[in-house]
């Protein structure tokens, strides 16, 4: 339900922020590595390292200030 919102954002952004989905029933040690317990969860990293995250279906308003707040200006 967030993957359209995710989309948007991945084209709003493009060439700024590079969006991945990640499905958990294919990955699940990537999920466990990441800690994932819930989805819909964003994880936003910054440099490869994970600075943020949002668990549960969120509105754009909310990614949107999530991504800004670790964009470089």
């Amino acid at each position: 339900m967030i993957a359209p919102l995710v989309d948007e954002l991945a084209k709003l952004y493009a060439g700024r922020v590079r969006c991945l989905k990640l499905n958990t029933d294919e990955s699940p040690n990537k999920a466990t590595e990441y800690g994932i317990r819930s989805i819909p969860t964003v994880l936003i990293f910054k440099k490869g390292e994970k600075k943020d995250a949002i668990v549960g279906a969120v509105s754009k308003a909310t990614l949107v200030a999530t991504v800004e707040k670790y964009l470089d200006r």
